[in-house]
């Protein structure tokens, strides 16, 4: 299947920045049963992603969140990526924010057996050349907590 067949993409994202969001969302989704972020700024320097919680996290815990990221990363994960039927990987994928408009062919990217999930930005080819999250800062009101983060080397 070729690439033509994708929607189009409207940005470049940071290859380690958007593939440390996929381990960040993989995560998050493990310790508090959550959905992936429901809205996401990525950048180079600093990024945020928001998240849906009942009760705000204790600070143990997102200490917990850093250190399990950082040791996805330092297991040198392969990035693979697979391009496949709507419908197949509907049995693989959260299919909820994928635009109305999606294609037929959809574009799977895995973080080795840690995350799978559709997506049709940049990535690194292995989590070796990430660095490291740093959890800058997080805030929870009103069931929503945003964590800004970076990477640092």
């Amino acid at each position: 299947m070729q690439q033509s067949l994708l929607n189009e993409h409207n940005k470049a994202e940071y290859p380690p920045m958007h593939t440390a969001e996929h381990i960040l969302n993989q995560t998050m989704v493990r310790m508090f049963g959550c959905a992936r972020s429901m809205n996401a700024h990525i950048e180079r320097k600093k990024s945020k992603c928001d998240y849906l919680l009942p009760k705000a996290p204790t600070a143990e815990e997102m200490e917990e969140v850093e250190r399990r990221i950082n040791e996805v990363i330092d297991q040198h994960l392969p990035v693979s990526i697979a391009f496949m039927p709507l419908k197949e990987a509907g049995d693989i994928v959260d299919l909820k924010k994928l635009p109305e408009n999606v294609s037929d062919t959809l574009r799977i990217v895995r973080v080795g057996t840690y995350d799978t999930c559709a997506c049709i930005g940049l990535h690194v080819n292995n989590t070796s050349e990430i660095g490291h999250f740093k959890l800058l800062n997080y805030d929870y009101t009103d069931g929503r907590l945003r964590l800004r983060f970076k990477l640092t080397e």
